[in-house]
């Protein structure tokens, strides 16, 4: 790498962009249009881990539940197959593996038990597939598991997926409104009915089993996955539970229990997932046993007596013990008290955050009762370590032994020995089954059922279609937004409408319902606009984000894509604004209610958008706002929990809140603007935190940028001018970023414009900068960092650091080799680019005090 050119390199690259506002303070001052959406968090807590031995739980407390009673015809096959199994054919059937990171095979030489896709593992680039390209795969894993070669008998392999709301990862498949708005509508028999069209449409692809349902009761809003919770209340979870179950695999004594059209049902994630403390991801539940059974448990009792077949285990920890590592949890309370006669599935390398596990070697989780790990890109490592084990007695035969019988028990439930190849099942490779149009209809109809009307002063709602509309913000015609997170990726968003061929945005819905009522409709996503309309819609919310890369510090709505200030200006030339707001949570939103007349919780409504239209302009005269809140709805921003039995209670709108047009007349005052954040949450409590966890600190942005182009880091794949971002694992799932430049162009930028950032408010002597990185195809790769970037763009120096490997390490540079050398206001601490073509994943980007004297590179 020639070094002397990187200084004008990256000020060339730069040069410009450093004046577009990437992110406004965390007070709730709107941003550019384009800013990313801030979604940051607390540091997890640290509390130190509880040995198993030390973990008290009392199985008498749960309660006495009746589950299905075991086939006796099953019982005895099992024990034919066993018979005829080897060691390392029982060791496979305990280990899943991830579609991206094994081959067929692979599945035949180790007979290993399962196949995952994970939220963005497809056949081929892309990480959602057509249903040729996932059928072309299931045949050849199936084909590959059922070769008889080398074995006595052969076990057929059972493939996983994440539909999570209908088979999001299947071109052109129905995508139902997420979990947050089916609570909302409150409608046990529509649950069934998306359950059973999600089975139907897993089927034509070859899916066998779907990680579904989350039966989590989420206590603390801030938790990325609250939009996967029904509500905060357990009887609404503990009455969903069952009727998914039902729908996604038939009732027990029904003839097509798990016949055709059903496939297998999982639980998870087991147990308290929704409760950990400060909702952070993979976190710490607190609760007291009593409270887990009422408040956490309940989803699970009414999805076992409903015969579902596996659970999965959560990655948080209960009283100081990782679930994937608790015996009593899963064995003594789930196994021996309740019953379950299924098996126990990890989540994603789940078992390697179990103390003195690694992802490659953990007899611990199986021996507290995992039955299969999901081991996804580590399932090799596993394999060998497991089987070693087994050899070694660490892993008791009999343990061993009851883990492959309860795989095996799923399997023949299933018919998966007398099916034949996934593409010739009935239903298979079938496109007419996919978005049909009972499907889309009962998609259509859970829009309209979740919607929650939270204010609609003068009665501004239901709106004329003789009017002229105009329709604003960047939710509008983007299926996209309005579908949120494991939508054709994990992580959600990035997708034009072409990719959701059977979907239709909102803003096709509005045109749909307005223009056959001789209305006029104008479309302006900027909200720019100075024209004469009677009514203005406003579609905006939060950018799609998946698990803990959702998770956020308060509960201050950001505005990101959509400038709602502007929504102010149509008030005070007296149109009357009616916004919809797309989010995955309540969120403190007291600016953009002011500046609405009429105000309508959306949630995340999915592919069809039409249902919104329906009820804004009352296509029907039975169409009325049904929906009501399932989670209290907060009154300030301040990151503490909201749940109807607290004391005290003080919401905005209470749980079982929302208006229709049949309620008497309630104006929605002026609301205060004051969030109500202390001094170091309307700031930055962790400034030197620049990237963790997949996302930026809470006071920076990250953007791609060239020569004064630029584009936001996105949650999934972001490519500009050469460089391509997508994401790999770090600590957890997808937290850190591979940088691939196909030639030296473009680069990642760490910044705040809006105001400046004290990085050295503790006074230390001198800083580095730390970052975690490898080079994931092994060899070496120099990057170049810099930092101290003013607003036309000029670096004061450049930082060369050589990442050596493929194993994550830690790389160390002074701040003032960065040209940081005013610490006290920096606007752009890293700019990371390249000189040569290549590839380098780094994760963890932040400042720590000096450890010693280090020279710069010259």
């Amino acid at each position: 790498m020639a070094k002397a050119v990187r200084k004008s390199s990256i000020i060339s690259l730069l040069g410009g962009v450093v004046s577009v506002a990437l992110i406004a303070a965390c007070s709730h001052t709107p941003t550019d249009a384009d800013a990313t959406e801030t979604m940051v968090a607390a540091e997890p807590v640290q509390t130190a881990l509880m040995t198993e031995q030390d973990l008290v739980a009392t199985p008498e407390l749960w309660p006495e539940i009746t589950v299905p009673d075991l086939d006796p015809v099953i019982e005895a096959r099992i024990d034919e197959i066993m018979a005829k199994m080897t060691l390392e054919q029982k060791v496979g059937q305990v280990i899943q593996a991830d579609s991206d990171s094994v081959t067929p095979e692979e599945v035949k030489s180790y007979r290993l038990g399962s196949v995952l896709s994970g939220g963005s593992s497809a056949p081929g680039d892309e990480p959602f597939a057509s249903m040729d390209a996932w059928l072309a795969d299931a045949d050849a894993y199936w084909h590959a598991s059922v070769d008889p070669e080398g074995v006595e008998i052969a076990i057929p392999v059972i493939w996983g997926i994440d539909a999570v709301h209908g088979h999001a990862n299947l071109l052109g498949a129905t995508i139902f409104p997420h979990n947050i708005g089916l609570g909302a509508a409150n409608d046990p028999d529509l649950i069934e009915d998306i359950a059973r069209i999600t089975a139907e449409e897993l089927i034509v692809s070859g899916h066998d089993w779907t990680f579904a349902p989350t039966i989590a009761t989420p206590r603390d809003d801030r938790w990325g996955r609250t939009y996967e919770g029904y509500s905060e209340n357990p009887e609404i979870v503990r009455e969903y539970a069952e009727r998914i179950v039902y729908g996604l695999q038939g009732r027990p004594d029904d003839e097509d229990f798990l016949g055709e059209g059903r496939v297998i049902s999982s639980a998870k994630h087991y147990v308290g997932d929704g409760g950990t403390q400060d909702g952070i991801d993979q976190g710490e539940t607190l609760a007291t046993e009593q409270e887990l059974i009422d408040i956490h448990a309940q989803g699970y009792f009414t999805a076992l007596e409903a015969g579902v077949q596996t659970v999965m285990s959560s990655f948080s920890s209960w009283q100081g013990v990782k679930m994937h590592g608790s015996h009593v949890m899963l064995t003594e309370v789930l196994k021996d008290r309740l019953g379950f006669t299924g098996f126990v599935v990890g989540d994603w390398n789940g078992h390697g955050q179990v103390p003195g596990c690694t992802n490659t070697d953990c007899p611990q989780s199986l021996n507290a009762g995992l039955d299969m790990y999901m081991a996804p890109d580590s399932w090799k490592g596993l394999y060998e370590s497991t089987l070693q084990h087994a050899k070694d007695g660490n892993i008791p035969m009999e343990r061993l032994d009851d883990a492959v019988r309860r795989v095996l028990r799923v399997k023949l439930a299933y018919g998966i020995f007398d099916k034949p190849a996934p593409s010739e099942r009935p239903g298979a490779n079938d496109e007419s089954l996919m978005a049909t149009p009972e499907a889309r209809e009962i998609a259509r109809r859970a829009v309209r059922e979740s919607l929650v009307l939270l204010k609609n002063n003068d009665n501004l709602l239901p709106l004329s279609t003789e009017q002229t509309v105009l329709v604003i913000g960047d939710g509008a015609d983007s299926i996209t937004k309005a579908a949120g997170g494991w939508t054709l990726s994990w992580q959600g968003g990035g997708y034009d409408n072409g990719h959701f061929p059977n979907g239709q945005s909102i803003l096709e819905g509005i045109e749909d319902a307005l223009l056959p009522g001789g209305g006029t409709l104008i479309f302006d996503p900027t909200g720019e606009s100075d024209v004469d309309a009677d009514v203005v819609i406003a579609v905006y919310g939060e950018n799609p984000y998946a698990e803990g890369i959702g998770d956020i510090r308060t509960m201050d709505f950001v505005p990101n894509g959509f400038d709602t200030s502007k929504l102010e200006a149509f008030q005070d030339k007296g149109v009357p604004v009616v916004s919809v707001f797309l989010s995955g949570r309540p969120l403190w939103v007291n600016p953009e209610l002011n500046d609405s007349d009429a105000f309508v919780a959306a949630w995340l409504p999915g592919s069809e958008g039409a249902g919104i239209a329906d009820v804004l302009f009352q296509t029907e005269p039975d169409y009325d706002f049904t929906g009501r809140l399932s989670f209290s709805w907060p009154a300030t921003a301040q990151p503490s929990r909201l749940n109807s039995e607290d004391t005290p209670y003080e919401p905005l709108f209470a749980y079982g809140y929302g208006l229709s047009y049949a309620s008497e007349a309630t104006e929605l005052g002026e609301l205060s603007e004051d969030p109500g954040l202390s001094e170091d949450l309307m700031g930055n409590a962790d400034p030197r935190t620049l990237f963790r966890r997949g996302r930026p600190g809470d006071r920076w942005g990250a953007l791609l940028a060239f020569e004064g182009a630029y584009t936001t880091l996105q949650p999934g794949l972001t490519e500009l001018a050469g460089l391509s971002i997508s994401r790999t694992d770090y600590e957890i799932q997808e937290d850190g970023l591979v940088l691939s430049w196909s030639d030296p162009t473009g680069v990642l930028s760490i910044g705040s414009f809006a105001n400046p950032v004290n990085l050295n408010a503790a006074g230390d002597a001198a800083l580095d900068i730390v970052i975690a990185a490898k080079v994931p195809d092994g060899g070496e790769h120099v990057i170049s960092v810099s930092g101290s970037c003013d607003q036309n763009g000029n670096c004061e120096a450049v930082e060369q650091i050589t990442v050596t490997g493929s194993d994550w390490a830690e790389y160390r540079a002074p701040a003032a080799c960065l040209g940081l050398t005013d610490l006290t206001a920096v606007q752009i601490p890293a700019v990371i680019g390249t000189m040569d073509a290549g590839t380098v994943a780094v994760a963890d980007i932040r400042f720590e005090p000096s450890e010693r004297d280090q020279g710069c590179s010259e």
